[in-house]
């Protein structure tokens, strides 16, 4: 909200009555779909997702530094009102002041201006960005060329090499420089016979600057919707680009719930199940010195295996064994397991994931234990792990200077305008966990999965690794089930065990070397005490006399 100095008290009332003396629609018509950057996000790098060329909308529309690309907005307007068949530019304003209410009901932030200064804004902002657009209309396979005004041609680039076409390409996709495309719709709609025909400009133009700026391939099978349904050209990019999941119905997953809980109940933990089999492997050895040994060691352990096991864990000397034991001989479960009982990750569907179940190992070292890395022609939802081929398929990505400012605006805007899973936040926390430097972003270049048009390799990593903020952690089953796999898989492969095991209860373990260090002091005093007795220097003669 503007601060106290600029606030008008009078228009906030008058808009208030206003709006509740319209008649309007119910609330869920018409809801909110332009927001304000979360503050986590912006705080990261507020160049992101703030304007830097030109601004559109009420958000940053009277910043100082932004002020001068108000001629060309002029221009446009100039020009949209020659190609306007039936009406005025006045009257094309008039005609937007009518859709006050459904233009104010878009924004989540307040809007302190009258009624006459917000239709003439948009009436600018759209006149201009239907400029900027026509350039990427594409229709029956090439590209629409109009003729561009002269105070235009500096800032309209198709080709793209001009810095100042990326820098308002850039802003165009930027969460809070969004305006309702519904007033792009209407406009064009003056400017063409029909309805239809406005619609299928406004579709090329929309499907235009995708190919042009969407880092993701263009799918082959196109999503079927309106150009009526689309809020804005984020919304737009986001219904390409982000795949819509079915969401498991709720009974559904309380069975399968109830099911493995049931299943967890009825196995037996590591170290009961590894004296269990002590037991069975003791009871085929029945010959020589095992039968009394066997005689010696039955009671203890049958009473060992009917003790519930935390008792037997934590008995002194056996405790440090325990982890060291599961961690051996576990197949299935993993470092990044929440400790709630042993339960897997797909009992607590309805949850929201813990931040360790989002550790992944990196593409070097997922390369090392063997995983291929291969490209997937898809969105999100083609990512999966084949555990037989050792496989962990990826879709295609392009990688330019206009991409971080696209996935970090499509990341903001999911997270304020998404009800259910946030799935491409998923997709860049995967991405996050996998790539941790240059040699990552190169193998995966490679593999053909990562197309670079950044300077290095390095660039690439450090846009991964520098979105690492989420404003919420979510559940998406697919990508999931793909992390999933592919922890487990990882960890259990031998060498990583082992190296596991040296890090946490060799190295790290100051218990475990403590333990070590009395064992050796034991058997040097053993060993000292048994000399003295048999005096070994005369063993040792001995030995050498016979030899």
């Amino acid at each position: 909200m503007p601060s106290n100095s600029t606030f008008d008290e009078n228009r906030w009332v008058i808009q208030i009555s206003k709006n509740l003396e319209e008649e309007l629609e119910d609330d869920t018509q018409n809801p909110v779909n332009i927001f304000n950057v979360p503050e986590t996000l912006m705080a990261l790098d507020p160049d992101i997702y703030v304007p830097q060329q030109i601004a559109f909308g009420p958000y940053h529309c009277f910043r100082p530094e932004l002020f001068d690309m108000e001629r060309y907005k002029i221009a446009a307007a100039k020009r949209t009102q020659r190609n306007l068949l039936t009406l005025t530019f006045q009257q094309l304003v008039d005609q937007f002041l009518d859709h006050e209410p459904r233009i104010r009901s878009c924004y989540h932030k307040y809007l302190n201006y009258s009624g006459q200064t917000l239709s003439w804004m948009m009436a600018l902002d759209a006149s201009f960005l239907l400029e900027f657009l026509q350039v990427y209309a594409v229709k029956e396979g090439g590209l629409l060329r109009r003729s561009v005004t002269s105070r235009m041609s500096h800032l309209v680039d198709i080709s793209g090499k001009k810095s100042i076409h990326n820098a308002i390409l850039r802003d165009i996709v930027k969460l809070e420089n969004q305006i309702p495309l519904f007033l792009l719709r209407k406009m064009l709609e003056f400017q063409f016979s029909t309805l239809d025909l406005a619609d299928d400009m406004l579709l090329s133009m929309l499907m235009g600057i995708y190919k042009e700026i969407s880092p993701f391939k263009l799918k082959q099978d196109l999503p079927n919707f309106q150009v009526a349904t689309v809020d804005h050209v984020l919304g737009f990019l986001y219904q390409m680009i982000v795949p819509r999941l079915q969401i498991p119905d709720i009974m559904e997953v309380e069975d399968q719930i109830f099911e493995e809980a049931e299943e967890t109940l009825e196995d037996l933990s590591y170290g009961k199940q590894f004296l269990k089999e002590t037991c069975k492997f003791l009871l085929k050895m029945n010959k020589g010195p095992v039968r009394s040994f066997k005689k010696l060691i039955a009671k203890p352990i049958k009473v060992a295996v009917k003790l519930p096991w935390k008792i037997i864990s934590n008995v002194p000397g056996i405790k440090i064994f325990v982890r060291p034991l599961e961690l051996c001989f576990s197949q299935d479960k993993e470092d990044v397991k929440p400790e709630d009982g042993g339960s897997s990750s797909r009992n607590n569907i309805d949850r929201p994931p813990l931040v360790e179940e989002i550790s992944i190992p990196s593409v070097t070292e997922l390369s090392k234990a063997g995983v291929c890395f291969l490209p997937a022609n898809g969105d999100d939802s083609t990512i999966s792990f084949d555990p037989k081929k050792c496989a962990m398929y990826l879709p295609l990505i392009s990688l330019d200077l206009n991409s971080e400012v696209v996935l970090r605006n499509l990341v903001a805007y999911e997270a304020c305008y998404a009800s259910g899973p946030l799935v491409f936040s998923r997709y860049t926390e995967l991405m996050n966990g996998i790539i941790d430097t240059s040699e990552d972003a190169e193998l995966l270049r490679e593999k053909g999965i990562i197309s670079n048009r950044l300077k290095s390799d390095e660039e690439v990593a450090n846009l991964w690794n520098g979105m690492n903020k989420c404003i919420r952690l979510t559940k998406v089953p697919c990508l999931d089930k793909v992390i999933e796999d592919v922890n487990k898989y990882y960890n259990g492969r031998w060498h990583v065990k082992i190296k596991k095991f040296m890090k946490h209860y060799v190295f790290g373990s100051w218990q475990f070397l403590t333990l070590l260090a009395a064992i050796f002091l034991l058997g040097l005093t053993t060993l000292e005490a048994f000399c003295s007795v048999y005096r070994c220097s005369h063993l040792v003669y001995d030995i050498k006399d016979r030899v």
